[in-house]
C-alpha cells in the first residue's frame, strides 16, 4: 500500500515541478493526474497534499535565486540592497488581491471548481489567449525590460490578473504573464516576477491548507508525512530543471508554444470527459 502511494506521490511530484513554472496549470495537471493516479487517501488528504508539495517548487526559485532575492546579501552594495527591498515590497503589493480574495472565498472556489471539465475549459481559454497576446505583441518594444523598471502600480495590476488563477487550470504563473505582458512587461520580467510572487503565495496556500486539514479533525499518520516529503522532494528536484529550461527557452522563443499545449490537451480532455458520460 505504502509503496503504491510513494510511487505515486513521485509522479505527481513530477508533474508538480514541470507545471508549476511552464504556464500549464499546476493544480490543474495535479486534478486530472488524480483522475487516472488515485493515491489511496483521504479527500482532505489529497486536497492538502496538491497545494502542500508546491512548497517544493517554490524552494527550488528560493535556491536558484537566492542572492537575487537576499536583501542582507554581504555581497551587495547599498543600492543593490535597497533594490532588493523594493523588490518584494513590489511582490508584496503584488499578492494583496489574491490573499483577500483567496481567504473569502477558497471554501468555495475548492467546492465548484476542483473539476475536470473547469480545467479542461480553461486550458482552452487561456492557450487561446497566449497565442492572440503573443500575435498582438510581436513586435512591440516592452515598457517594462528589467525588473527595477516595473513600478508598483504595475506589480498590483499584475496582482490582479494572479487573482484569475484561483480558478484551477488557469494557471498562476500563466495569468501573472499574460497580465504583466499585456500592461507592458518583457517576458523575461515577466516570468521572474512570477516566479517570486509565487513564494509568498504558496507558503500562504500551504498554510492555510494544512490549518484546514487539521481544522477538520485531521492528523497525519506516518505513511502521509512520506507521502508529503517524497512528493515536495520530486516536486523540488524537477523544479530546478523546469526552470532552467524555461528561461533558456524564452531566449530564443515565445509562449505560443504553450498556448497549442493547452488548447490540445483541453480539447482532449473535454473529449474524455463526454465520452464518460456517455
Amino acid at each position: 500500500m505504502i509503496f503504491a502511494n510513494l510511487l505515486k506521490a513521485i509522479i505527481l511530484g513530477i508533474i508538480e515541478g514541470i507545471t508549476e513554472w511552464l504556464p500549464i496549470s499546476s493544480t490543474g495537471h495535479l486534478i486530472l493526474a488524480n483522475e487516472f493516479i488515485k493515491m489511496d487517501v483521504s479527500t482532505d488528504f489529497l486536497n492538502m497534499f496538491n497545494v502542500v508539495i508546491q512548497l517544493g517548487a517554490i524552494m527550488a526559485v528560493v535556491v536558484l535565486y537566492f542572492h537575487k532575492l537576499n536583501p542582507f546579501s554581504p555581497k551587495k552594495k547599498a543600492a543593490e540592497k535597497k533594490a532588493t527591498w523594493i523588490l518584494w515590497f513590489k511582490v508584496v503589493v503584488a499578492c494583496i488581491p489574491a490573499v483577500i480574495m483567496g481567504f473569502l472565498f477558497d471554501d468555495f472556489l475548492d467546492e465548484h471548481f476542483q473539476n475536470f471539465v473547469t480545467v479542461s475549459i480553461m486550458l482552452v481559454l487561456y492557450g487561446i489567449l497566449f497565442i492572440i497576446i503573443e500575435k498582438r505583441n510581436k513586435n512591440k518594444k516592452p515598457v517594462f525590460s528589467d525588473l527595477g523598471s516595473l513600478t508598483y502600480q504595475a506589480a498590483f495590476m499584475i496582482g490582479l490578473f494572479q487573482v484569475l488563477a484561483l480558478i484551477p487550470g488557469t494557471s498562476r504563473s500563466g495569468a501573472t504573464i499574460l497580465g504583466a505582458i499585456l500592461i507592458g512587461s518583457s517576458r523575461f520580467v515577466a516570468t521572474e516576477f512570477s516566479f517570486f510572487l509565487g513564494i509568498p503565495m504558496m507558503f500562504g496556500a500551504s498554510g492555510l491548507k494544512v490549518l484546514k486539514f487539521l481544522k477538520n479533525g485531521n492528523s497525519f499518520s506516518g505513511e502521509e508525512i512520506t507521502i508529503l516529503l517524497v512528493g515536495s522532494i520530486v516536486a523540488f528536484i524537477i523544479s530546478i530543471l523546469a526552470i532552467k529550461f524555461l528561461m533558456n527557452y524564452l531566449k530564443r522563443n515565445d509562449f505560443t508554444a504553450f498556448g497549442w499545449y493547452r488548447i490540445i490537451l483541453g480539447i482532449i480532455l473535454l473529449g474524455y470527459w463526454l465520452i464518460t458520460l456517455i
